[in-house]
């Protein structure tokens, strides 16, 4: 007896390794088919309507708000305002980078809004903008540096998510704040935060 056949003794029975030799009882093709078996009998048997407790859909509806006219903004010269609401961490900025940007708006597609706050650890992000880079940061925190021209993903630093963008809408010469694309840092809703 070597010790792979005593394993196999102790696994599958010393009648089961003298009968097959030192293979498994059941190899891998055949456990696999098994077991998908046994899980499609389970979710057949398993009532899908029944029981399950009927939650409705929540549809979040952001404010809709006037932030600027497109025609007094000026390239790399940050305009700020707060959303979706005046409290903690709803600073944000309105700028026109001269450069298409993720979710721009406007003729060149390059005007854009984000949130002031780092979703690293909540550091501020105000005084902050690059205008040869496009960037917003770093923070004052742990350096992270947002790219504003790619719906403000991270570039560099400790954070690993993007900056919350806040979603526009123009209406002739107007600038309407109207979502936000990202959870706001400190909140566990946009709305209710």
């Amino acid at each position: 007896m070597t010790p792979d056949t005593g394993l196999l003794e102790t696994i599958n029975g010393p009648e089961e390794v003298r009968k097959k030799g030192k293979s498994c009882v059941m190899n891998r093709r055949s456990f696999l088919l098994t077991s998908g078996i046994a899980t499609a009998s389970v979710m057949v048997a398993v009532r899908t309507s029944e029981g399950l407790a009927q939650v409705p859909a929540v549809v979040a509806t952001y404010p809709r708000k006037k932030i600027g006219k497109l025609s007094e903004l000026k390239t790399d010269q940050p305009i700020d305002f707060n959303y979706p609401d005046d409290s903690v961490y709803s600073e944000s900025m309105l700028v026109k980078l001269g450069r298409e940007a993720g979710g721009g708006i406007g003729a060149d597609k390059d005007v854009v809004a984000f949130n002031y706050t780092c979703t690293h650890q909540g550091g501020p992000l105000q005084g902050t903008y690059q205008a040869a880079d496009k960037a917003l940061g770093p923070c004052p925190l742990h350096l992270t540096t947002f790219d504003l021209t790619r719906h403000g993903m991270f570039i560099s630093g400790q954070a690993y998510q993007s900056l919350p963008q806040v979603l526009l809408e123009l209406d002739g010469d107007d600038i309407y704040a109207v979502g936000m694309f990202g959870l706001i840092y400190g909140r566990y809703d946009n709305l209710q935060g």
